[in-house]
């Protein structure tokens, strides 16, 4: 299995504003889906409802508390059971939120972060540390009529235990 983070940040941490992402980023969105086209997906209720529906050509999978929390097209499971999932799997990414992200990110060997160069004050933040990865790419997108603000794509993998 290879399970990998796919995150949209700034660099103080703000993910989301109010139950949506504080940016436009066209580029990103289409990353996102040739990323994680025909892979299983892993994300949070919040995130899910952020949504509203289960993407195309992907399994989703929602964390939840509730056990009597439902959606049509989607599979509900617990942390033990997403990562069962997704060992059936040559590729699954965890999508969000933040919560989803702290529970998995130790599970994760690659993490595609896009740095949003934003001020915006966001509502919901990150709170990872990264030190167990490496940087391997990074490419600068600018500012353009789609995309609200300049990011950079970063990809990051897990650094080898000595």
């Amino acid at each position: 299995m290879g399970l990998a983070a796919i995150v949209a940040a700034t660099p103080a941490g703000v993910i989301g504003l109010d139950g949506d992402m504080p940016w436009r980023l066209s580029s990103d969105l289409r990353r996102f889906k040739k990323l994680t086209m025909g892979c299983p997906i892993v994300m949070g209720r919040k995130t899910y409802d952020s949504i509203g529906r289960p993407l195309p050509g992907r399994q989703t999978i929602v964390l939840t508390r509730d056990p009597a929390w439902t959606a049509a097209g989607v599979r509900t499971a617990s942390v033990e059971q997403a990562l069962e999932i997704c060992r059936q799997a040559p590729q699954a990414y965890v999508v969000g939120g933040a919560e989803v992200y702290r529970l998995l990110l130790p599970h994760c060997d690659t993490v595609y972060w896009t740095l949003v160069w934003s001020q915006v004050a966001g509502d919901t933040r990150l709170e990872l540390d990264f030190s167990d990865f490496a940087t391997d790419y990074v490419e600068k997108v600018p500012q353009t009529q789609r995309d609200s603000v300049p990011t950079e794509f970063r990809v990051l993998t897990r650094r080898a235990e000595i």
